[in-house]
């Protein structure tokens, strides 16, 4: 099978975007990641690209290697119109459960974008300074959420290597908090540290 172009790709990824901006609109993407991890943060990304400045091999984090997103992260954040990420932190995310966590990121993330048209990776009930539409796979069909996919996976991933210095032993450079079966080998072992969800890892730790 023929593989897609750059070019091919840029244009699919755009589709959605392109009859957003013929209408005038500025559009925003939004997306998070770690919402599943027993450790860390959780990362909301809200970026505006304009569509005079266009960078290829934009698409879902997920599909990218850790290189290719990072090479993208620098042209992501010089040519954006507008960018926030916002955190949400593990003690929060325990007070709040982690769905609330998410939204609240979100929100605080698309909270300068006043008057954007906001493009959501797969959730609702949020309260946002303009229209807005839940996009379910989003981030692999809008070039705008997969851009905030690459931005908010690239600044939890640089932080979780910076923790893997202060807390080695749960193998945070390698798992990014994940429940690996290193890393729930690590908890069970030493027992939890700070950055650990305390709510998310209670059925190997009772007194987490």
């Amino acid at each position: 099978m023929r593989r897609e172009t750059s070019a091919e790709k840029l244009n699919r990824m755009t589709q959605i975007e392109r009859l957003l901006w013929e209408k005038g609109l500025r559009v925003a993407g939004i997306d998070e990641v770690g919402r599943g991890p027993l450790a860390g943060p959780v990362v909301a990304a809200c970026v505006i690209l304009p569509p005079d400045r266009l960078i290829p091999g934009v698409d879902d984090s997920k599909k990218l290697s850790e290189a290719k997103r990072e090479s993208l992260y620098e042209p992501l954040c010089e040519s954006a119109a507008y960018l926030r990420t916002a955190w949400v932190e593990p003690e929060r995310i325990d007070s709040v459960n982690i769905l609330c966590a998410t939204r609240i990121a979100m929100q605080e993330a698309a909270a300068g974008a006043d008057g954007a048209y906001f493009l959501i990776d797969a959730m609702d009930a949020l309260i946002l300074p303009g229209e807005s539409e839940s996009i379910v796979g989003g981030d692999a069909l809008s070039y705008s959420i997969a851009a905030a996919s690459i931005v908010a996976k690239v600044e939890r991933d640089r932080y979780m290597a910076a923790l893997h210095e202060r807390y080695p032993e749960y193998g945070f450079i390698r798992n990014k908090g994940y429940g690996t079966k290193e890393h729930i080998e690590a908890i069970l072992r030493h027992g939890p540290c700070p950055a650990h969800r305390r709510s998310f890892i209670s059925k190997w730790i009772k007194s987490a």
